[in-house]
């Protein structure tokens, strides 16, 4: 029988005083714009992640309200919302479909720090998935033609099959988009900063969207 892990015991006084830096307050309630301040973290995270910065934690519902949550790929951030690409025939994508819900999370270990979203769903124009698209290595666009994403997959051949035989149906030729493969925008109506404090007297500000603008509050942590 394997050994258990052992799970880190709570830190110790002299703990969170050795691991947490000094930080700047978060900003003054006044704030209003939230994009402004994601951004801003967003930078820092890419310079300091070793992996995937713009990795984020998608949570969606299932048709009996269960819960579902996977790590998506940020592709665009902006004042429309925020946007990652799937297969929409996908389990996300079904669920995505029956319940145009969604939740997000970022969180940045090597910055102490995480941004919760949440708020509806919608696809982004063809247009947009066709410039995405065409960015993506070319792999990866067979890939997509090739995969059954969430689909029951009788053994690891069968793709690698499927992808031998998209491959040669292109050819040299360009790779067109798939019909099934789309771009998601979660529109926000909720954003959450939250930092890494000392003790667990953590920093949370929320902003809540009002009409054009945004309401603030902080929140005990």
């Amino acid at each position: 029988m394997t050994d258990k892990p052992a799970i880190p015991a709570s830190p110790s006084e002299d703990d969170y005083v050795r691991s947490v830096t000094e930080a700047h307050p978060l900003p003054l309630l006044t704030e209003e714009d939230p994009l402004a301040l994601f951004n801003a973290w967003l930078v820092e995270a890419l310079d300091k992640e070793l992996n995937d910065a713009n990795a984020m934690a998608l949570a969606t519902a299932d048709a009996d309200g269960l819960p579902d949550v996977r790590m998506v790929l940020l592709k665009e951030a902006d004042e429309r919302g925020f946007v990652f690409y799937s297969n929409e025939t996908s389990a996300k994508g079904r669920e995505l479909a029956a319940n145009p819900q969604a939740a997000l999370l970022f969180h940045w270990k090597s910055l102490r720090r995480q941004v919760r979203v949440r708020g509806p769903v919608s696809h982004v124009t063809d247009a947009e998935a066709d410039a995405y698209w065409a960015t993506r290595a070319r792999p990866a666009q067979i890939g997509g033609w090739a995969s059954h994403q969430s689909q029951a997959l009788p053994d690891r051949l069968a793709l690698e099959k499927r992808i031998a035989e998209f491959g040669l149906k292109f050819g040299i030729s360009k790779v067109p988009r798939p019909p099934h493969w789309r771009g998601f925008r979660i529109t926000p109506h909720v954003i959450e900063f939250w930092r890494d404090r000392p003790f667990r007297l953590h920093e949370r500000l929320v902003f809540q969207r009002e009409g054009s603008g945004w309401t603030t509050k902080r929140l005990y942590p």
